[in-house]
C-alpha cells in the first residue's frame, strides 16, 4: 500500500512534526516485509511494521526523535530474539526518517507522480533521496548526475517486477546502501456496483488492501463524502456501461439495489469474459433465476458458470453487511493467493518466487 505517501503529505501539512519508520532490512524470520512502514507524530501512530515489541521500541526511539526537532535519517538494527524478546528468530534493519513539519521536495514528487499513475523506483541511501523513473531518468533531485549502477539496479527492479530490497554499491563517492522500493499503482482492480449498506462495508474493507477499487451507482448523493485514495466514486445513469472502463483481469462485485439492474451488469461481465472474478450477491434461488435469464438471452452455460453466486467463503452464513464484507474480502484473497502461489508446487522449501 502506497497510503502513507498521503498519510505523510497530511501530517506536515498541518504542522505536525513525524518520524516515518521504515522496515529497510529482513534476514530471517520477521513480523513484516521490506517496505512496510509507520508515521510516528505526538499525537497517533498511523500504519504499523508488525507490531510486538519491536515496534513498541521503534516507537519509543520516533517520539525520542521527535524531541530533538531536527530532520534526520538513522538505521537501527534489531535482533528479534535477543533485542526484542520476540520468538520469529530474524534480524530487521529499520529506518528512521524525521521531518520537522515541512514537506520535503521529493515527497511532494512522489505524490505527483503516484497521482499520474507514473511508477517511480524510491531510493534512499544514508546521505541521499533519488525517484527514479521506469526509463531511467532522475525525476528527483532535478539535474543530478546519478551513479550508473544504480540507475540501473533500479530499472531491474521495475521492470521485472520485484518488490522493496537494500543492496550495496560501491560508488564513485565511497561504498553505501541503498533501499529500493519500487512505488507502482496496485494492479489488483475492483469494481463494485451498489452503495447500499453492503456496498459501503465492502469498500470499507477492501480499500484496505493494496487495490484500486471503482464504486459505481445510479442513485444520486448515495457515496460518503470522503472516500480513502484508492477509491473511485461513479455516479452513472447507467452503471453496466461501466463495465467496459475496466481493465483486464479485474474482479467485479455486483450488489445494487435493483435486479434488473444486476442483470444488465452480469450479463455485459460475461459476455466481456476476461475478469477473474464475478461475483453477485443473493441467494442460491436468485441465481437461478438470473441463470435461466442470460440463458433466455442466448448466452452459453459455460460461460454463466464462471458466475459465483451467492458470494463469500464458506462458513460465514450472516447476512449483516460487515458480515458479507469481510467474507467476500477472504475470498478474493483465497483467489488471488492461489493465482500467486500456482506453479510453485514442484520447487524446493527453500525456493520462493517474488511477485509483486
Amino acid at each position: 500500500m502506497n497510503r502513507w505517501i498521503s498519510d505523510l503529505r497530511e501530517q506536515l501539512d498541518q504542522g505536525n512534526a513525524c518520524v516515518l519508520v521504515t522496515v529497510a532490512g529482513v534476514r530471517g524470520s520477521a513480523p513484516r516485509e521490506i517496505g512496510a512502514r509507520m508515521i510516528v507524530t505526538e499525537r497517533e501512530i498511523i500504519g504499523t511494521i508488525g507490531g510486538g515489541q519491536l515496534e513498541y521500541k521503534c516507537t519509543q526511539i520516533a517520539c525520542r526523535t521527535l524531541w530533538d526537532k531536527e530532520n534526520g535519517r538513522i538505521l537501527r538494527k534489531f535482533t528479534l530474539g535477543a533485542d526484542c524478546g520476540q520468538c520469529c528468530g530474524g534480524v530487521v534493519e529499520v529506518l528512521f526518517e524525521s521531518f520537522c513539519a515541512e514537506v520535503p521536495l521529493w515527497l511532494g514528487e512522489l505524490g505527483k507522480a503516484h497521482r499520474d499513475r507514473e511508477p517511480l523506483v524510491m531510493v534512499t541511501g544514508s546521505r541521499s533521496k533519488y525517484l527514479i523513473t521506469e526509463e531511467g531518468d532522475c525525476r528527483y533531485p532535478p539535474d543530478v548526475s546519478v551513479d550508473n549502477a544504480l540507475l540501473a539496479e533500479a530499472v531491474r527492479i521495475m521492470h521485472q517486477g520485484e518488490g522493496a530490497q537494500r543492496i550495496k554499491l560501491n560508488m564513485t563517492d565511497g561504498s553505501d546502501d541503498f533501499l529500493l522500493e519500487p512505488v507502482r499503482v496496485s494492479g489488483r482492480n475492483i469494481a463494485i456496483f451498489g452503495a447500499g449498506h453492503v456496498g459501503a462495508a465492502t469498500v470499507h474493507t477492501l480499500s484496505s488492501l493494496d487495490c484500486n477499487i471503482r464504486w459505481i451507482d445510479s442513485r444520486r448523493n448515495i457515496f460518503p463524502t470522503l472516500l480513502p485514495d484508492n477509491v473511485q466514486k461513479i455516479e452513472s445513469e447507467r452503471p453496466e456501461l461501466e463495465v467496459a472502463a475496466m481493465p483486464p483481469d479485474a474482479f467485479y462485485l455486483v450488489m445494487t439495489h435493483s435486479h434488473p439492474l444486476d442483470q444488465e451488469i452480469i450479463q455485459q461481465i460475461l459476455a466481456r469474459g476476461d475478469f477473474r472474478y464475478c461475483g453477485l450477491i443473493g441467494s442460491v434461488s436468485k441465481r437461478r433465476r438470473f441463470e435461466k435469464h442470460l440463458r433466455k438471452l442466448g448466452m452459453e452455460q459455460s460461460h454463466i458458470d464462471r458466475m459465483t453466486c451467492p458470494i463469500g467463503i464458506e462458513g460465514i452464513d450472516g447476512k449483516k453487511p460487515a458480515e458479507i464484507a469481510i467474507s467476500v474480502t477472504a475470498e478474493l484473497l483465497q483467489i488471488a493467493g492461489a493465482e500467486s502461489s500456482a506453479g510453485t508446487e514442484d520447487l524446493p522449501d527453500n525456493v520462493r518466487i517474488l511477485r509483486q
